[in-house]
């Protein structure tokens, strides 16, 4: 999970970049550049969790249930 809290504490600096821009009233282009860095990084970061739930579904898959994957499958399609 290190390079998923690695990606969160980028995103949250972003984030912070993000309201500074706001409040020193820079460009718009330069708000919506940091925006959408943060999002990548927030997607990415979801992505790895997805990832590794599916990566134990599968590993363990005679003990998943239909139920399970179906849970999971919701899960990631949230993240697109």
């Amino acid at each position: 999970m290190t390079p998923v809290l690695n990606r969160l504490r980028r995103a949250q600096g972003q984030l912070g970049g993000v309201i500074r821009l706001i409040e020193e009233g820079r460009e718009c282009k330069d708000v919506v550049t940091q925006l959408a860095a943060v999002k990548r990084a927030l997607d990415r970061a979801g992505f790895v969790i997805i990832s590794s739930g599916m990566r134990q579904c599968l590993s363990a898959s005679e003990g998943t249930s239909a139920q399970e994957q179906a849970a999971m499958e919701k899960l990631f399609l949230t993240l697109s």
